[in-house]
């Protein structure tokens, strides 16, 4: 309005001004001229100026506003503008010039770009961010295929802004969330943190909350060895307790005996009894909804968070969770307590241990893409995420006394140096994870994992008494729950695991419902598996008032009927069903704590009957650790694998 007033000014003293001289009038008139133009170019320059400005500032996003704002629950507010605004012909104007300005934007991003679909119409979003969304709309699609391929192709996306990933994050379902859980290229964004957890009272500590969780499952029916565990968690925490008053240090107290059986850190080690026995309670279904229902997920949370550092802790821990997460009803409340978020970061670990049982648990919580359930003990080596490529057979690791799923599979033990080096190529602490899947990945490599001790002495559970017989049939009903059957496969021994692999043969045999479990055998490999009897098994008889020899042992021992029983058997069975047989057996004495030295398996004790037989100039121990990669030991496994499964993996 100024700028018109002004005009009309000048225009005014023009017109009514004296004409003066000639000479000097088109000098006037062309300063007049210029101070017009001038003031209308600069006054529009200006005006435009602070259009455009508005214009930008109304268009751009403030990516650090958004991300806070994403951090939030979604709230949506209508927004009541002031009725004032709306009068005055400036804001009519600019009003107007807003919408010419984007209605040219959406014309060209059209031409150029083509037409977004009809959800995501809008100038304001840029083509990564209407893939998110589209992938997001993808994911609850209700084909199968094109949920997969939108979780796929979420885990690839490795451009978006951290906002988007917090969107994906808090707006994806169950099945989206554990799948980018499972996906091994999946972004850790796409995880929020877990919900935030109570602080304990002044007056309770994290044991005391594990002791009331123990006490609050049901005490009636159970396991001896369930038993065993419970009351000795509940016991050692009441010690744990009168310690901390100063009872149990006094000379009439039992101070010593807690001394010596806790050491230098009594607290974890209480945590510990409590977590073995909540492990064997996991085991029970009934018993899973208990723990949830005393809040049982969010103090094991607590804990898993208390010691980031205790990775025994960390995988007595994951281990309940996977028990939990073979009950489905279960799902829902594992995810909302945030246990996804935390099993798809060790999942990523470099520790083999730790990320197979994140593995284990996410592939029990994965119905989507999952039909199998790994109860506990038996974990998948490979894949342990989701991979397009066909998996067409199996490869069963057992490993024999005093094993583990892990531990007896790594590579022979080098020195330390060679160890830290970080290159799996050069040292692995579990080769048929590191190695045989490289080599075949199109096998499917499952680990057993059972508890075993030389005496009685020495065992976890004093009260539990498991024959070869019965610890067979306990391993057959968990690898056929995870699908062990379905598909040819190949059975890799060590020690007495050859023992229970003969037996569960002989058992599935009999029991026409584990009748495709013979029909898919294709293989076995024993690694010095002693079929006619052990040294070490003599040895702990003959002086069985020191040592107290477990059942295990006893049960390797030459003079055993059972032991007689079961080669004659299998022989036969064998024969008849024409198995690959590859046997391995020591040829050095193996150390038996700093005094003994034992030759465990003899040639002729691990000699099956048929297959052939190959001496190998190592111990007992180290019969299944290949030194390295190109060693005879791993080649010639790799080679008897590779042509029993031939055709399988051709087809």
């Amino acid at each position: 309005m100024s700028l018109a007033a002004y005009c009309v000014v000048c225009c005014r003293r023009m017109g009514t001004s004296t004409p003066p001289p000639k000479s000097s009038t088109s000098w006037k008139d062309i300063r007049n001229i210029i101070k017009f133009t001038g003031s209308l170019i600069l006054g529009s320059s200006l005006f435009l100026t602070y259009e455009l400005l508005a214009l930008k500032k109304s268009l751009t996003l403030d990516t650090q506003v958004v991300e806070r704002e994403k951090m939030k629950s979604y709230i949506c507010m209508h927004t009541v503008l002031d009725k004032r605004e709306n009068y005055g012909l400036l804001y009519q104007a600019r009003k107007e010039l807003h919408k010419t300005v984007r209605r040219i934007l959406a014309t060209s991003a059209k031409i150029l770009q083509g037409p977004f679909a009809d959800t995501f119409s809008t100038v304001d979003i840029e083509d990564h961010e209407c893939d998110a969304w589209l992938l997001l709309k993808k994911s609850r699609s209700g084909d199968r295929t094109a949920r997969l391929q939108a979780v796929q192709a979420m885990s690839e996306a490795h451009h978006w802004h951290d906002y988007q990933y917090r969107t994906i994050a808090q707006a994806c379902d169950l099945r989206t969330r554990i799948g980018l859980a499972r996906s091994q290229e999946s972004d850790l964004r796409f995880f929020l943190p877990p919900p935030p957890i109570p602080a304990l009272n002044d007056d309770t500590s994290i044991e005391e909350e594990l002791r009331h969780l123990l006490a609050s499952l049901p005490q009636t029916e159970l396991d001896e060895c369930i038993q065993y565990f419970t009351s000795l968690a509940l016991s050692e925490s009441s010690q744990s307790l009168a310690a901390q008053k100063g009872g149990l240090w006094c000379f009439g107290g039992n101070g010593l005996p807690y001394a010596e059986s806790f050491g230098e850190v009594p607290s974890v080690t209480v945590e510990m009894f409590c977590l073995e026995a909540l492990v064997k309670h996991s085991e029970i279904p009934s018993h899973c909804d208990k723990i949830e229902e005393n809040g049982g997920l969010q103090l094991l949370q607590k804990l898993y968070q208390l010691h980031k550092d205790c990775l025994k802790v960390q995988r007595h821990i994951i281990r309940i969770i996977g028990n939990m997460a073979l009950n489905e009803h279960l799902h829902s409340t594992i995810v909302h307590a945030g246990w996804v978020s935390l099993l798809a970061e060790a999942l990523k670990s470099h520790h083999i241990v730790e990320a197979s049982h994140a593995a284990r648990t996410l592939a029990n919580l994965d119905r989507e893409t999952v039909q199998e359930k790994y109860q506990d003990g038996v974990y998948v080596l490979h894949p342990q995420c989701r991979t397009s490529q066909p998996i067409k057979a199996d490869v069963l690791f057992i490993h024999g006394l005093m094993g583990a799923a892990f531990k007896t599979w790594r590579q022979q033990d080098q020195a330390l140096t060679e160890k830290v080096s970080g290159d799996e190529t050069r040292y692995t602490t579990c080769w048929p994870k590191t190695w045989l899947a490289r080599d075949c990945p199109a096998l499917r490599i499952i680990s057993v994992e059972y508890d075993t001790s030389l005496s009685d002495w020495r065992a976890r559970c004093p009260t539990e008494r498991k024959t070869i017989a019965f610890r067979s049939n306990e391993l057959l009903q968990k690898l056929r729950a995870a699908g062990v059957g379905d598909r040819p496969m190949v059975w890799v021994s060590h020690s007495m695991g050859g023992l229970l692999v003969k037996k569960m043969l002989l058992e599935a045999s009999q029991n026409p419902e584990m009748s495709s479990v013979i029909d898919n055998t294709r293989g076995i490999i024993f690694y010095s598996v002693p079929h006619h009897g052990s040294h070490l098994a003599d040895y702990s008889v003959n002086v069985r008032y020191l040592l107290f020899p477990s059942l295990e042992v006893k049960e390797l021992s030459k003079d055993c009927p059972a032991l007689k029983a079961l080669q004659d058997d299998f022989l036969k069975f064998a024969k008849d069903r024409n198995f690959q047989v590859l046997s391995f057996v020591e040829t050095l004495p193996t150390c038996i704590g700093s005094m003994l030295k034992l030759h465990v398996v003899p040639v002729d004790s691990a000699d099956l009957g048929i297959g052939d037989l190959i001496p190998v100039d190592v111990n007992h121990l180290n019969i299944c650790k290949p030194k390295k990669k190109d060693a005879f030991l791993y080649q010639r496994t790799l080679q008897f694998i590779r042509e029993a499964l031939a055709k399988d993996l051709e087809n």
